[in-house]
């Protein structure tokens, strides 16, 4: 919200020389958040100016100029320049006339962008000054033509400060409203908090245009709202007023253009200023229609289920049955507390008006706003909360303005439904404040900071009843009143004491595995990015499924993007999105991991809830299983890959490109971290290379896969041929895993080393024949580790030779050969009898 202070000051005490600064400090001091200071960074001489003279001079490229005679002071006086009172101005503009007042900027003055104004030699004359447009001074985003102060309704003497004229001396603050407090969306509401904060004495607004007694032939209007959601009517207030003969061509007066342009709206005409200005005066939206393009009266209603209706700003929309519309005998006219319709707009022939200023309900105004992509300013302050009761004085005060802006006169009286419900009393018991906040506050603290707001108290046995004050929708319950009276007693009040730790608590074991397994992988060398969710469904079907049978996918309502409109069911997409990216950067040795969830819906099941919960009451335990159980399965995977070279080229050693063993790597130390038995074995999968693929295991269930992706896989996503994944279910890891971890101690005896070289068949993975012989080698097995895999001349066909290197080692004595050999033989004999594995002599 940006409010301009010269507004501010009509309805709350500034003392002399108050600078933004000062008003930012002070509405921080009750919680509201500083954001920025606008001004309409101006600097003189810049006034008033007569045209005296022009000649239109011809250029040779086409263009023709005016070189003017421009009196910038009385005959007779020294311009604010220093110089003559008359200046030769050249000027390319044409929509002028001899004796029009100007806005002129002398040599010297600064104009927004920075834009120094100096005398300059250009089309064969010395220009000192420029005549200046309403863009050029930062009143308006049109340039076309000078700014005529004719067209503004002004005649000021020449040579006076036009800065001051135009009201271009004021300044801006701005403020960051949070969703609880829409009320601080209007001037109204800001002065209200600069008060509590330095109990300067507030005029209310509201107070100053009494609202209009409501007339028996007021104009018809009528709520039939046949479907509320939640049982929330579309409006419980209605107000109208009637306007007629008014001149919609009169200019809207400097000082109402500047403070819009500071607040942030820009300049239409002057019915619509006059709509929008009351708007942030007081925090009510308005619309208006013309009134001669309505049929009969209004009824406001819940739309038809793809009903159509062009909006203002010439779209056809297609309208969902929760989203409420204004109508007449014709039909829908306006899209309620969003935006209006095309047919009654009110324009340049506009004569008579009938403005309407409504409480919609907030949720309802919330989901049109965002299902139609119009975040308005009137749908800003609606789904926030405002003020149900100023209806019938924001028509009157909109009425008032037009009457004496506009020269129109305003009916009698108006229409008014007013069904909004008596706010419920609160109980604030003694002592209540005092305990939640941890700071002493008296009774007569806690009275006088809930009175200042606005509520309406009374003594009660042990407390107060109190009733709070219509634009305070927020405050619903005694937590808020307490908060309430922290925030205007003062924050200083609580002390900054950092609460203390209940013991025994601290991060689950599921999150410290996490933390862990992205600790081992970032010090080993990887980089650990964060993708988007999002996925295409061919990439779903294409990493979501080993073996190629179909999946399901969660398909977005409302897609960030929608090239990738599911939710991803692999990592993978994305970190090969991100390789991609870097390497298009020139990082082309790539080595990232990713912790995230992906989203595993079954195939032909049905998501979602049928009923959401209401926002303003805690949910049933009944309906958060609903909630649950509507929810696809969403587990935590990691993502790994690898791709460039591991170990870059450098005198007497060739690279090393990534591949599978990095892969494989990288998921071992993940089961080193979460202390899980992780078992690999040759596997397949549709987008991976065959041969190239391993399985990851662990207690025999399948928790994920690794190896290198297919060549022409890679290629369609312009990365090498070669590049390692791998991808694993984390918490079915973590679950699997022995909670009890415990380090094996150190061997201090002498170890013995073996050999063991058996023939077994191709196709035998020696994965299989290594498990038996750690099996069958037993205790004093203290490593093995395949070194040689031959396959070739000496061999009988189809059979491969595997030879391990095994050490052995007891804890309390040292081995010998023959224990030794006994231990291996016994390993080599449980691997004849499971794989076929035969020794070689």
């Amino acid at each position: 919200m940006r409010v301009p202070l010269s507004w501010l000051a009509e309805y709350v005490e500034l003392v002399p020389g108050t600078t933004p600064e000062d008003v930012h400090a002070a509405l921080v001091k009750v919680g509201l958040e500083e954001e920025d200071v606008h001004t309409f960074e101006l600097q003189g001489p810049i006034v008033v100016g007569e045209v005296l003279e022009f000649v239109e001079e011809p250029q040779s490229n086409g263009k023709t100029i005016r070189w003017c005679q421009v009196r910038v002071a009385p005959d007779g006086e020294q311009a604010a320049d220093g110089g003559d009172a008359v200046h030769g101005i050249v000027c390319g503009a044409r929509n002028f006339f001899v004796g029009d007042k100007v806005v002129v900027t002398l040599p010297g003055a600064v104009l927004p962008g920075p834009f120094p104004i100096a005398a300059r030699k250009t089309y064969g004359h010395v220009s000192d000054g420029m005549i200046a447009s309403a863009r050029e001074l930062g009143l308006g985003d049109e340039h076309d033509g000078i700014l005529r102060l004719s067209t503004l309704g002004l005649d000021a003497p020449v040579g006076s400060d036009a800065i001051s004229l135009l009201g271009l001396d004021d300044a801006a603050i701005e403020i960051n409203v949070t969703p609880d407090r829409g009320y601080a969306f209007s001037i109204r509401g800001v002065a209200r908090e600069y008060a509590h904060a330095t109990g300067a004495v507030f005029r209310d607004p509201a107070l100053q245009t009494p609202a209009t007694e409501v007339a028996g032939d007021g104009f018809p209007v009528v709520i039939d709202d046949r479907a509320p959601l939640r049982g929330r009517l579309a409006s419980n207030a209605f107000a109208t007023r009637i306007v007629r003969g008014l001149d919609a061509s009169k200019p809207t007066p400097a000082w109402m253009i500047a403070r819009l342009k500071l607040a942030g709206i820009r300049s239409i005409s002057v019915l619509v200023d006059i709509t929008n200005y009351v708007m942030l005066e007081l925090g009510q939206p308005i619309h208006g229609y013309d009134l001669d393009a309505l049929r009969g009266g209004i009824v406001v209603r819940r739309a038809e289920q793809g009903e159509r209706f062009t909006t203002l700003d010439g779209k056809e929309r297609t309208l969902h049955a929760e989203d409420i519309v204004v109508t007449d005998d014709r039909g829908p006219i306006g899209l309620a507390g969003v935006m209006g319709g095309a047919e009654t707009e009110m324009g340049d022939s506009t004569q008579n008006v009938l403005i309407e200023a409504a409480h919609w309900d907030p949720v309802s105004i919330a989901r049109t706003a965002r299902r139609h992509k119009l975040p308005s300013e009137a749908a800003k302050r609606y789904e926030r909360g405002i003020d149900p009761t100023i209806g019938a004085v924001a028509v009157a005060r909109v009425a008032q303005l037009m009457v004496d802006l506009a020269g129109g006169t305003a009916d009698a009286g108006g229409s008014l439904i007013q069904t909004t419900p008596d706010r419920d009393a609160i109980v604030l018991p003694d002592g209540f404040v005092s305990q939640l906040i941890g700071v002493e506050y008296t009774n007569d603290e806690v009275h006088d900071a809930l009175a200042e707001i606005g509520g309406a108290l009374t003594r009660v046995d042990g407390g107060f009843s109190v009733v709070p004050p219509s634009w305070r929708p927020d405050l619903t319950g005694r937590e808020e009143l307490a908060e309430e009276v922290a925030r205007l007693v003062g924050y200083h009040r609580i002390p900054s004491v950092l609460p203390v730790a209940p013991p025994g608590r601290g991060l689950t074991r599921s999150q410290r595995l996490r933390r862990q397994t992205a600790g081992v992988l970032a010090g080993a060398g990887s980089t650990e990015v964060l993708s988007f969710p999002f996925a295409t469904e061919a990439e779903n079907a294409r990493f979501g499924s080993a073996d190629g049978s179909p999946v399901a996918s969660v398909r977005l309502a409302n897609a960030l993007d929608q090239s990738t409109p599911y939710l991803r069911r692999s990592l993978l997409p994305g970190l090969m999105a991100a390789a991609k990216r870097n390497r298009s950067r020139g990082l082309v040795d790539v080595d990232l991991f990713e912790l995230g969830l992906v989203f595993l819906p079954e195939l032909g099941r049905v998501y979602g809830s049928a009923e959401l919960p209401v926002g303003d009451a805690k949910p049933s335990d009944e309906t958060l299983a609903s909630l649950d159980a509507g929810i696809p399965p969403q587990p935590r995977h990691l993502g790994v890959l690898l791709v460039g070279e591991r170990i870059a080229k450098q005198p007497g050693q060739p690279a090393e490109a990534f591949g599978i063993v990095d892969a494989l790597d990288a998921v071992r130390r993940v089961a080193l971290a979460t202390g899980a038995e992780l078992e690999i074995v040759q596997g397949s999968h549709q987008a991976l290379h065959p041969g190239r693929t391993a399985e990851l295991r662990v207690g025999g269930r399948v928790v994920g896969f690794a190896g290198e992706l297919l060549p022409a896989l890679a290629e369609e996503h312009d990365l090498p041929r070669v590049v390692a994944v791998a991808e694993l279910d984390l918490d079915a890891v973590i679950a699997a895993a022995d909670p009890a971890v415990e380090a094996s101690p150190i061997g201090t005896f002498p170890a013995a080393t073996q050999d063991l070289s058996v023939l077994v068949d191709a196709a035998v993975p020696a994965a299989e024949v290594a498990a038996a012989v750690r099996e069958g080698a037993g205790e004093l097995l203290e490593h093995l580790g395949l070194v040689d895999d031959y396959r070739g001349q000496g061999l009988p066909e189809g059979s491969k030779s595997l030879t391990f290197a095994l050490r052995f080692r007891a804890p309390d004595r040292t081995l010998t050969a023959a224990e030794a050999s006994e231990a291996k033989l016994a390993g080599a004999a449980l691997a004849a009898e499971r794989t076929g594995a035969a020794i070689r002599d």
